[in-house]
């Protein structure tokens, strides 16, 4: 039956299960006196959400601590054997997949190198059935308690009713590729998994936000600098961010050409990728056949070498100039959006780490209208090279919330322990 909003019985329990694993996720240990003032629930429905729960398996016992003259309190928290999740980055040099329990704890990793034309769409699905593959066989995993596997990806990703997620990614060679719909047609794996595809810069955003650098914070933006740079966006309108192409902001009028073919992108400028080229073109000297992460720690050794050696000016002036069009970018995002915290990950943003960001910093403020500029702090991120992966894995996570913790119902064809023995039997090793 619903009620005046519109609202039945059953979206309301699903509401308060949702509000109880929530706070005990993000704040727990908490015992169900704790939870009556955190979650603004009663203390009856607290004590029927919570058995509910506990019978669910999905929260359990964490100890006690003293009242004031009465029994011991009895603490709870989110067991975290009660699901697993799959979190999947499409990196630029190669795609990461880890299996972590319910607290995000990596129970088992895989990682499929890229070459630098390895975008081929179903290469790339490949690689992502193969590693998934590999985790539902390791011997942590329990693919019965699955949750779903979340992907980063570069790019726009658009959800479509017949097609699944389709990823729009023009700097790749992408051209609206059906991703899920190329992961479903695989045999290897059973049709059961529920897959969840995102930018990988709200991916970045999610963890940091959850996790890292960003909690506490209402208003941030997350930015990833990698051998391009993307951001995501999070106001208290857009709780779970939304991924914004910063990287294709015009930031110079008939300027380089950027990999999405477009003149004058901040990404032009600013991206790993692009560093490396200005360095090369004015006379630098990359590792010869290095990837992109090799190259770049050449290229700060170079800019920043040990004591008693010569900088390299050439090296040198690319990465302030870098540094510069990044705090430019910065500051259009501080004026736009005026976030009180800006938070700097990716690999590339990790590996220049803390010799760069004084410059970014420096330059974004100039650029900046000095409001705004007074009050957003901007950072490093905290979670390091295996953020989007993390990220990732928060996708089906904050889906399973979302749904007060009540899991879909395999299909009744695929039966658990059959494919789990062929992943077995197909995985070297396993």
């Amino acid at each position: 039956m619903a009620g005046r909003n519109g609202r039945t019985v059953r979206d309301l329990r699903r509401g308060n299960r949702t509000a109880v694993l929530q706070r005990l996720y993000f704040d727990g240990p908490l015992s169900r006196f704790e939870l009556g003032p955190a979650t603004g629930l009663s203390s009856g429905s607290v004590s029927n959400v919570v058995a509910d729960l506990v019978a669910d398996g999905l929260v359990e016992e964490a100890g006690s601590v003293d009242s004031d003259g009465g029994r011991p309190r009895t603490l709870l928290r989110v067991s975290p054997d009660s699901g697993q999740l799959i979190g999947v980055d499409v990196g630029e040099t190669r795609v990461r997949i880890e299996l972590f329990d319910l607290a995000l704890t990596e129970l088992a990793r895989t990682e499929r190198p890229l070459t630098p034309q390895g975008y081929d769409a179903e290469v790339i699905a490949g690689h992502i059935r193969d590693g998934v593959a590999e985790m539902l066989a390791a011997e942590a995993a329990a693919p019965e308690r699955l949750l779903g596997v979340g992907i980063g990806v570069p790019g726009i990703v658009e959800n479509t009713a017949d097609r699944g997620s389709v990823v729009h990614g023009q700097t790749i060679g992408w051209d609206a590729v059906p991703l899920e719909q190329l992961l479903r047609a695989s045999s290897e794996l059973p049709g059961t998994v529920r897959y969840f595809i995102d930018n990988g810069a709200k991916t970045l955003g999610q963890a940091e936000m959850w996790f890292g650098a960003g909690r506490g914070a209402r208003n941030a933006v997350v930015v990833l600098f990698g051998s391009g740079v993307g951001a995501c966006l999070v106001t208290p309108e857009v709780e779970r961010g939304r991924a914004v192409e910063w990287g294709h902001l015009t930031v110079r009028v008939r300027g380089r050409r950027c990999r999405c073919g477009a003149p004058g992108c901040l990404e032009a400028y600013a991206g790993a990728e692009s560093l490396l080229a200005r360095w090369r073109e004015e006379g630098g000297r990359p590792p010869a056949d290095a990837d992109e992460e090799t190259a770049l720690t050449a290229m700060l050794a170079a800019a920043y070498p040990a004591e008693g050696r010569a900088a390299d000016p050439v090296a040198l002036a690319v990465l302030e100039e870098t540094a510069e069009y990044l705090g430019a970018g910065l500051s259009d995002l501080i004026n736009l959006f005026q976030p009180e915290r800006i938070i700097v990950g990716g690999w590339a943003g990790l590996q220049l780490g803390t010799r760069f960001l004084p410059s970014v910093r420096r330059h974004a403020t100039t650029y900046a209208l000095r409001h705004p500029a007074d009050k957003v702090t901007i950072e490093l991120g905290r979670l390091g090279p295996d953020a989007v992966t993390v990220g990732a894995a928060i996708l089906p996570l904050a889906d399973f919330f979302a749904a007060g913790g009540h899991r879909p119902a395999p299909a009744p064809e695929s039966p658990l322990p059959a494919w789990r023995t062929a992943l077995r039997e197909r995985t070297p090793g396993a």
